[in-house]
């Protein structure tokens, strides 16, 4: 087994480093990782209704599709990530213990009394400090997880907070928990760094012929292309979204903006646009050239100013509309 320790930062990169040794690792790994702040989405999630689109634009953050399912997650470097790449094709229905055994251990050695409760949640006192994903892909068993140690909830919750029932669609949604950070329970103080060095040196002591390893200019560049070609495209961190509908009603100084779109793998099926504002021009004629674009904000926004967008709607303004539209 290796153990590796990711030089990266960037989460696209992060999470790309983890396709990339399940593809080209014969040997079981452990790597560990810090994002700075990014959502990593579930696989069979629809990305614009799990995130507040807004926040993520104004804070710059990199919002990134991982290859297993369950919920979205806010990642900072108050967060310690850990993920387990075996050569073994693990049934994904089995339980989440044998992986989160580890993180367990070391916060039993600290005091804490952690447990892994309900599927896939580590908890302290009902609080949740770790969610679990799992998946076999390319013939090899992938469960990772995060440990809140010493995040910013409130940047977490900012993140997630997403506009109510602006979506109706079959993807997988995130199940919000009260959630907690490791450092608040520790009965003496421990620096990250210190806490990634117990959990490093559990999993050597429970894997006793591990080896560290690190990432080679080779891997680290691989990994690059892979960032490039995939885990920073829009095609795969937005247009892998199940099919959906958005609903939203903007009131507007023009009035009352009613939009319905029908999206499939990131393609405007449908738009739809009712109110009580009025409109100089033919709203049908907006409609049409809203239907056959990707749903992505940047071709929204340059299609509204190219049809002249307050034509249709009088004075509104263009964030107003894209902000009812993501």
């Amino acid at each position: 087994m290796l153990s590796i320790f990711s030089p990266s930062n960037h989460a696209p990169f992060n999470i790309a480093t983890e396709e990339y040794i399940l593809k080209n690792f014969s040997e079981d790994v452990f790597l560990l990782y810090i994002n700075n702040p990014s959502i990593i989405v579930g696989k069979h999630q629809n990305t614009l209704a799990e995130i507040n689109q807004d926040w993520v634009l104004a804070n710059k953050i990199p919002v990134v599709r991982r290859l297993t399912g369950g919920g979205s997650v806010f990642h900072d470097p108050g967060n310690l990530n850990f993920s387990f790449m075996m050569k073994e094709g693990e049934d994904v229905s089995r339980s989440f213990e044998r992986y989160t055994r580890p993180v367990l251990s070391v916060l039993h050695d600290l005091g804490i009394s952690a447990v892994l409760e309900g599927r896939n949640d580590l908890t302290i006192n009902g609080l949740k400090f770790s969610g679990n994903a799992k998946t076999v892909a390319f013939g090899k068993t992938l469960q990772h997880g995060t440990i809140l140690f010493s995040s910013k909830i409130g940047d977490l919750s900012s993140a997630l907070k997403v506009k109510p029932f602006k979506f109706a669609d079959k993807a997988v949604k995130s199940v919000r928990a009260r959630v907690t950070n490791v450092s608040e329970h520790l009965p003496q103080p421990l620096t990250l760094q210190d806490f990634v060095a117990l959990v490093r040196a559990k999993v050597h002591y429970l894997y006793p012929e591990i080896k560290d390893y690190f990432l080679s200019p080779a891997d680290q560049a691989a990994i690059r292309e892979l960032v490039t070609d995939k885990y920073e495209t829009w095609e795969w961190n937005y247009g892998k979204s199940p099919r959906y509908n958005l609903h939203y009603e903007l009131r507007s100084k023009a009035g009352i903006i009613e939009f319905f779109l029908q999206v499939n793998k990131g393609i405007i099926l449908e738009a739809r646009i009712f109110g009580d504002f009025f409109s100089s021009r033919d709203i049908s004629e907006l409609e049409q050239g809203l239907a056959g674009l990707v749903h992505k904000r940047k071709v929204i926004a340059d299609t509204l100013q190219k049809l002249d967008f307050k034509s249709f709607f009088g004075e509104v303004e263009l964030e107003e509309i894209l902000g009812a539209m993501f």
